[in-house]
């Protein structure tokens, strides 16, 4: 896993790296209303792209942070062997797209689905969207599984994570601009979050492995 320091992420630089060329090209050629159009392109790809720094709190070795920036949407109990909660948060474009990692431990599963962009109001998009799913085990066993799904985006989800890998909490891992976020919580997790709550990736508690 490459952790990419950069004030921009990676994956913006294109689409950073066009606007800024046609931006030249069309003031040469004294083109105004496409000078404009360029530049608010290239003031948005900034935004977009951002990629900040984030203080780690000091939480206990069990916590688990949240992965992405966003507003927790549902939280919902689950009748399964494994998972206890469900937590759903949206991420919007005016949110930092940077993936950052909830724990400390491995990367247990790693999976990339491709397919489409739409919007997830209708429940089948959620089968049919482009997504990534991460399972990541602490040493004590407790399991984290992580769901990205891309709703209507100028870019996939991206993730630089191998199946087996030592990840340390709050690292960076990938990027997601304008999607949905699902962690799946074991029984043994104590929920901090609440509907409705802003969260901030690597800042926000989800909550404890009790």
């Amino acid at each position: 896993m490459k952790n990419n320091l950069l004030p921009i992420a990676k994956e913006g630089w294109s689409y950073i790296g066009y606007s800024v060329a046609s931006l030249i090209i069309f003031s040469i050629l004294d083109l105004d209303f496409f000078q404009l159009v360029s530049f608010v392109f290239v003031v948005f790809f900034l935004f977009v792209f951002r990629n900040p720094e984030r203080e780690l709190p000091h939480f206990e070795q069990s916590s688990v942070l949240c992965p992405v920036d966003g507003e927790v949407i549902s939280i919902d109990t689950l009748n399964d062997s494994e998972y206890a909660y469900k937590v759903t948060i949206d991420t919007g474009y005016k949110d930092v797209g940077i993936l950052r990692v909830p724990m400390n431990g491995t990367v247990l599963s790693y999976r990339k689905m491709n397919g489409t962009r739409l919007s997830l109001e209708e429940s089948q998009v959620l089968k049919t969207n482009e997504n990534i799913s991460i399972i990541f085990e602490d040493s004590n066993e407790n399991k984290v599984e992580v769901l990205h799904t891309v709703k209507q985006s100028l870019c996939g989800v991206h993730a630089d994570l191998t199946e087996g890998s030592t990840v340390a909490q709050s690292a960076r891992y990938g990027l997601m601009v304008n999607g949905r976020t699902e962690l799946f919580l074991p029984q043994n997790f104590r929920l901090s979050l609440i509907i409705g709550e802003e969260t901030t990736a690597s800042e926000s508690l989800v909550g404890y492995f009790s």
